[in-house]
C-alpha cells in the first residue's frame, strides 16, 4: 500500500523541525553562511513553530533574520562552570579568567567601533579599557608587553571569528602575535548585536557579588501569581532537561520536586517530541539520553589517552563506597598504566603526570554529572552506575550430543 501524501509531508515536516531544533541547541548562534548553512535554512523555514515552542517551554527568545538565527539560551543553573568557552583550535583549551575579561572588552570596543577594524587598533582600545581602576583593582592587567598576552588576545579573536562576529579580510593572527604583521576584519554588526543573552543590560545591574549579578541579569518580571510561578518553574526544569547531563532530584527545592513529580511525563514527552532525546528515569533523577550522541560538548567514552583514563577511572569509582581522594585516584592511574600504558601517549606515562590525568578525568566526569568534586578528590554520583562493569562469570559447559543426520533413502 502506498503511504498517503499527507503522512509523508507530516513526517518530513517533523524531521525538519527536529533537525532545526537540535541545531539551535547545539549551536545557539547559526549563520546563513558557513558550515551550518543548511541548518539555518531549516530554522528560518520553521521559525514560527520554534519560536513558540522555546518561548512557552524554556523562556528562551529566538531571533531569526536573513543573516543569522540566535537562540538566547540561559542556563537552568547559573553557577555551573563545567562548560567554559574554549579556544577555536584543535587543543580547545578552556578560557582563563583573563581571556573572559578580554572577550568582554573586545565586544565593547567592537560595539563602539566601525564596520572594519585592525587587530592592532582593537588591541590598543582594549589596553586603554583595561586600565580602568576598577579592573586593575581586581588584578586584571593587559599591556601587550608579553607574548602570552598577545596569545590570549588572538584566542579571543579566533573565538569571535568562529562565532561570526568577525570576518577576516587580510592578515593572520600568528603574524600579529610574533610582531610581524597586522590583521584586518569586517565586523558583522547584526551578529554582534545579538550576542548578549540577558534580560537586562549588564550596566543596569547593581549587585555586589558575581552570583547576585548573574541572578539579576536573567531575572524575569515579578512572579506575582501562581500561574506565572508555575510557568517559571516549568521553564527552569525544561532548561535543565535540555542542558544538563542529569537532573538529580536532590538538587531541586521541595516545590520544584513536587511539580516535577506531577508533571514529569508531560515535560519529558515535550522535550522528546521536539528533539528526539529519550528520557531515562531513575530513582535519583532524569537523564535525557541522545541516541545520536550529538548534543553534547563532552563525550563519554571518548578516544585518546584522556578519554581512556577517564573511562578506566569511572569503572573504579563506581565500585567505591564513598569519596575517593586525589592521592588514591593517582595511585589508580599508576596501577592502570601497568596494564594499559602501552595504549596511551608517551607523555602520559612520564613520572608525575598522574595528577594532570586525574584532574582532567575528574573535570570530565563532573561536567557529565557522574561525580562531584570534594575538597580532596571526587564523590561518585548515581548516574555513574551506568559505567559499572560486572565480574566475568565462567559457566561450566555441558556436553550436548550432536544431532544425527538422517541419511537419504536409497533406491
Amino acid at each position: 500500500m502506498t503511504t498517503p501524501l499527507a503522512e509523508v509531508l507530516d513526517g518530513q515536516h517533523a524531521a525538519e523541525l527536529r533537525k532545526a531544533a537540535r541545531a539551535l541547541l547545539k549551536q545557539p548562534l547559526i549563520l546563513a553562511r558557513g558550515r551550518y548553512a543548511e541548518e539555518f535554512r531549516l530554522v528560518r523555514r520553521h521559525a514560527v513553530e520554534l519560536r513558540e515552542w522555546f518561548d512557552r517551554n524554556t523562556g528562551w527568545p529566538l531571533r531569526v533574520d536573513a543573516e543569522s538565527a540566535r537562540l538566547h539560551k540561559t542556563p537552568g543553573v547559573l553557577d555551573d562552570a563545567t562548560h567554559p568557552a574554549r579556544e577555536a583550535a584543535r587543543a580547545a583549551a578552556p578560557f582563563t579568567r583573563r581571556r573572559y575579561v578580554l572577550l568582554c572588552l573586545a565586544l565593547g570596543a567592537l560595539e563602539r567601533g566601525e564596520s572594519q577594524i585592525a587587530l592592532g587598533r582593537l588591541a590598543d582600545q582594549i589596553v586603554l579599557d583595561a586600565a580602568d581602576p576598577q579592573l586593575v583593582a581586581t588584578g586584571i592587567q593587559f599591556t601587550l608587553d608579553r607574548r602570552d598576552e598577545r596569545l590570549d588576545l588572538a584566542a579571543v579573536v579566533r573565538l569571535l571569528l568562529d562565532l561570526g562576529v568577525l570576518r577576516r579580510v587580510a592578515g593572520d593572527e600568528e603574524a600579529y602575535v610574533s610582531g610581524a604583521g597586522d590583521v584586518l576584519y569586517d565586523v558583522e554588526r547584526r551578529v554582534l548585536a545579538g550576542l548578549l543573552a540577558t534580560r537586562r543590560g549588564p550596566s543596569t545591574v547593581q549587585a555586589e557579588t558575581a552570583a547576585d549579578r548573574l541572578v539579576q541579569l536573567v531575572a524575569e518580571t515579578a512572579l506575582d501569581s501562581d500561574e506565572l510561578r508555575f510557568r517559571a518553574m516549568r521553564q527552569t526544569l525544561t532548561r535543565r532537561l535540555l542542558d544538563d547531563p542529569v537532573l538529580y532530584y536532590d538538587e531541586l527545592s521541595d516545590t520544584e520536586l513536587t511539580y516535577l513529580t506531577r508533571q514529569r511525563g508531560f515535560l519529558t514527552a515535550r522535550v522528546a517530541d521536539l528533539t528526539g532525546l529519550v528520557p531515562e528515569i531513575r530513582a535519583e533523577g532524569i537523564a535525557m539520553v541522545d541516541p545520536e550522541d550529538d548534543l553534547t560538548d563532552v563525550r563519554m567514552p571518548e578516544q585518546g589517552t584522556h578519554g581512556h583514563v577517564t573511562l578506566l577511572l569511572a569503572e573504579r569509582l563506581v565500585r567505591a563506597d564513598g569519596p575517593v581522594t586525589a592521592d588514591q585516584l593517582a595511585l589508580w592511574v599508576r596501577e592502570l598504566a601497568v596494564d594499559y600504558g602501552g595504549f596511551w601517549a608517551k607523555s602520559a606515562r612520564e613520572p608525575g603526570m598522574e595528577a594532570e590525568l586525574v584532574d582532567q578525568a575528574v573535570s570530565r566526569l563532573v561536567a557529565l554529572g557522574l561525580v562531584s568534586r570534594t575538597a580532596d578528590g571526587a564523590q561518585p554520583r548515581p548516574a555513574l552506575a551506568r559505567y559499572a562493569v560486572g565480574e566475568p562469570v565462567v559457566r561450566e559447559s555441558t556436553s550436548v550430543p550432536m544431532p544425527t543426520q538422517r541419511k537419504a533413502d536409497q533406491a
